[in-house]
């Protein structure tokens, strides 16, 4: 009997000690010794600039037949569309943003890596978007180290549309809780593309002349519903056209607007990037109704950039949306719905545009980037780590590398935030009412912009990262008594790494802001 208790007790920690060494193989520093300290700027007034465009798909393959257990081929009209793989396992496109278990029917609309790629002579900026709910640092990290250096690109940004209708990048949204959602071939698939469409770019490049533009008048409100006190508007619609400094054509063109892009809701199940694919195709071809053309586009390569988008920015379905083109009232979520939110967006910004403002001669870039280390005092998020659910790792007990950056050309400001930032951060408005976890004034105070010089902003949120919510610290509500007694919601404090990111993150941003 003591024999048996003593070889139990030895099994139980061998097993004990796997499971250690497991843990501690999934939270590695997935890029040891990684650091960005970088400033490009160039001691001269003006300069002319080359720009390229391009874009690869990144859309996962659909499978629409699968076998049953006797290995026969089935197609059910209207039933789930998955495979079977070789294991006799459930092999299917797991659709991120809203729950676990989601797979995909099929594709409604491509999704894509889109890069604009900025050349002043001295130094290059790669931006570039993907349709995808997130995309770890690990993973930015992973692309940037397979450039080529006789690319000559000083820096590359990697931002993500945070559509909520296409295929799990990040993990958290598998057949489950513990399985995740992210398909390995399928990520290297989107890596080769992303580095394939800064190729394309490069190839592309042209000088080139931009107009920029911006609709600050608010009209963008009735398209976005603030779901968490304090009620502050990401608003603002920021473009920029790209034209061939010597035919006058489009090569493309870059728009930022902040919302969630989720107006197909939960219950979609067909691969699409939301409203961002409606915003480009207007943008580049125009809107039409029932084959007449109601605009004209601007033509070339259009890339969405999405913004503060914390609190949470959404077009919610209690949010109807009226489509001044169909004169109909769009309230339950649909690809039509989707449609008339993503058009307005193109139309305000087509409409901020003027050829007053086209410049053919701006000030070099001036870039700033760092990168900054974050605790991670979310439990699920330790767990999910460990368990190799979240594949970002950690650089230290706890902590979590990531990265800001400030850069400007020309009388344009571009902040890259690594997730989704409350916007009171941004714009003002943070409180500190009874009820706060902690007794604190505010502290992400002024907001943002007020120490932005330039007269034009993009605010890239989920860029080069998704580290989740970033709330002000004096809002941060995960016990009771709640902030607000109307709201007990606790969903931000539950994708957000902690307190006191928003504090770390902000005071990173101003001191690089400050520079510009």
């Amino acid at each position: 009997m003591k024999k048996w208790i003593l070889r139990l007790s030895i099994v139980l920690l061998i097993a004990v000690i796997a499971l250690l060494f497991w843990a501690k193989h999934n939270m590695r520093d997935r890029h040891p010794g990684y650091e960005v300290n970088i400033t490009l700027k160039q001691d001269v007034k003006e300069v002319d600039l080359q720009i390229g465009f391009g874009k690869t798909k990144i859309t996962p393959t659909i499978i629409d037949t699968w076998e049953d257990a006797n290995g026969n081929a089935r197609f059910d009209e209207g039933e789930v569309y998955n495979d079977v793989n070789n294991n006799g396992e459930f092999d299917a496109v797991w659709i991120a943003g809203f729950s676990n278990n989601k797979p995909a029917n099929g594709v409604h609309d491509d999704v894509w890596a889109r890069t604009m790629l900025v050349d002043d002579g001295e130094s290059r900026v790669a931006m570039v978007s993907l349709d995808a709910v997130g995309y770890m640092y690990a993973d930015v990290v992973d692309i940037r180290q397979s450039i080529p250096s006789e690319w000559d690109i000083d820096y590359v940004l990697i931002a993500s549309t945070h559509t909520h209708e296409s295929n799990d990048l990040i993990g958290m949204w598998g057949p489950d809780i513990f399985h995740s959602g992210v398909d390995p071939d399928h990520m290297a698939y989107v890596k080769a593309q992303v580095k394939e469409s800064i190729a394309m770019a490069i190839k592309a490049i042209r000088p080139a002349k931009i107009i920029l533009g911006q609709d600050l008048t608010g009209r963008d409100s009735i398209l976005i519903k603030d779901t968490r006190k304090p009620i502050v508007k990401a608003t603002g619609v920021h473009v920029m056209q790209v034209l061939d400094a010597v035919t006058d054509t489009t090569l493309g063109s870059i728009i930022n607007w902040a919302n969630h892009p989720e107006t197909l809701w939960s219950k979609n199940l067909l691969i699409s990037s939301d409203f961002p694919h409606y915003i480009r195709e207007s943008l580049e071809n125009g809107i039409y109704d029932n084959g007449q053309l109601i605009q004209a586009g601007i033509g070339g390569t259009a890339i969405f950039f999405n913004g503060a988008v914390g609190g949470l920015m959404a077009p919610h379905p209690s949010l109807p949306f009226n489509d001044p083109i169909r004169d109909t009232v769009l309230s339950e979520p649909s690809f039509e719905k989707t449609r008339t939110l993503g058009e307005q967006i193109a139309m305000l910004g087509m409409a901020a545009l003027s050829t007053e403002d086209t410049l053919s001669r701006v000030s070099p870039i001036h870039l700033e980037a760092r990168s900054l280390y974050l605790p991670i005092a979310n439990r699920n998020f330790r767990i999910a780590s460990a368990i190799g659910l979240l594949e970002r790792g950690t650089s230290k007990w706890f902590q979590t590398r990531s990265e800001v950056a400030a850069f400007s050309i020309g009388p344009a400001a571009f902040i890259s935030i690594p997730g989704e930032l409350y916007p009171e951060i941004l714009y003002g408005g943070i409180e500190s009412p009874p009820g706060q976890d902690f007794d604190i004034s505010p502290v992400e105070v002024p907001a943002l912009k007020t120490k932005i010089k330039q007269t034009y902003t993009f605010y890239l949120g989920l860029s080069n990262d998704e580290i989740g919510y970033i709330i002000p610290k004096s809002e941060w509500d995960e016990v009771e008594p709640w902030l607000y007694l109307d709201d007990s919601d606790s969903y931000g404090e539950e994708n957000s790494l902690g307190p006191e990111t928003a504090p770390i993150l902000y005071d990173a941003l101003s001191e690089l802001i400050e520079k510009l």
